[in-house]
């Protein structure tokens, strides 16, 4: 697994190219489908992958929460995602991920890993609604391989709201700015449905109004859609829309290139784009930088998303909108 160990310069090649890396690993047999799933995960998120160490169960850990390791001077939670999945008590892990969100740092148990894969977002899709009802939300896309089947990227962020390793209480949403008394609209793009709800919520408490798709495809079709209305309308996109939102792993397409689009066309220059990851902050300044975004906020931080979001907004709502624009 010596490939876990690239630098973030290795890394940033992949922006911009709607490629993913992502690790597969098994939870076991299935013990309804009888079939060893295979599943995903970013290799960006994982720190390193291990034999399961010696794990330390304390009284009133968390429900999900196996128990927890010393990792070079850290404590660090452990998540059996074979039990949290249901897979049974027949499938035991072998291994343990290390994996870092939001410079939250987490072990996940599974029963194996295999290779890297290098992907295109392109070939990766949302998952069926049969299969995103039956696994309550946990697969957030699905891709298919030649000598493996079908694949399913897990949302881990699911997994840790779940287990409790991210809060969503009220205090969380206690200060949050309101953005006044002028109507402000945002499009943001979110494959996974927990941060999606977390968004709205947000956006909800300030006042904003907000259109919300699933992926970096489905939000440039409808600026698509905007750009037109605005043009036969004879007026810039920036009254219709006042920032973008958007999360870099996506079914189809990615932040990165979705960033690269808006920023690559005209009619969107007023407009900030605002990157919405639960990958590192270092890897994001530098990921992020390299394709335009004019902000980066960490996921399920709502009161710092509100004011980031707040700053831009009120920034764009100072410019002037020329003549010449509208002409344009």
């Amino acid at each position: 697994m010596s490939k876990l160990l690239q630098s973030i310069d290795d890394r940033t090649r992949l922006a911009g190219t709607n490629r993913i890396e992502i690790l597969l690993f098994s939870l076991g047999v299935d013990q309804i489908s009888g079939r060893e799933e295979v599943f995903g995960i970013n290799v960006f998120k994982v720190r390193e992958v291990m034999l399961v160490p010696e794990i330390t169960r304390a009284p009133e850990m968390p429900d999900g929460i196996e128990g927890m390791v010393s990792l070079r001077g850290s404590t660090v939670p452990v998540i059996n995602l074979i039990r949290y999945i249901g897979f049974g008590d027949e499938c035991k892990p072998n291994i343990m991920m290390v994996t870092e969100y939001n410079t939250n740092i987490q072990g996940f148990l599974v029963s194996s890993v295999d290779t890297i894969e290098r992907l295109a977002w392109e070939d990766i899709r949302s998952p069926p609604s049969l299969l995103d009802s039956q696994h309550g939300g946990l697969i957030t896309a699905v891709t298919e391989m030649d000598d493996r089947g079908l694949v399913m990227i897990m949302d881990v962020e699911k997994v840790l709201v779940d287990v409790g390793g991210i809060s969503q209480t009220e205090s969380s949403f206690g200060n949050i700015p309101r953005i006044g008394d002028i109507s402000r609209r945002v499009i943001f793009a979110d494959d996974s449905s927990v941060a999606r709800e977390q968004i709205k919520r947000t956006f909800e408490e300030m006042g904003v109004e907000y259109h919300a798709t699933v992926n970096g495809l489905e939000a440039w079709n409808l600026l698509q859609e905007i750009a037109a209305d605005a043009e036969s309308r004879n007026q810039p996109v920036s009254e219709q829309i006042q920032l973008i939102l958007t999360d870099i792993e996506m079914p189809e397409m990615d932040g990165y290139v979705l960033t690269q689009k808006v920023k690559g066309d005209d009619r969107f220059n007023d407009i900030p784009v605002v990157m919405h990851s639960s990958l590192s902050t270092q890897a994001n300044e530098i990921l992020g930088r390299s394709v335009g975004v004019d902000a980066y906020v960490p996921k399920f931080k709502p009161e710092e998303l509100a004011s980031t979001v707040l700053q831009l907004l009120s920034e764009s709502r100072e410019k002037p909108v020329l003549a010449a624009d509208m002409a344009e």
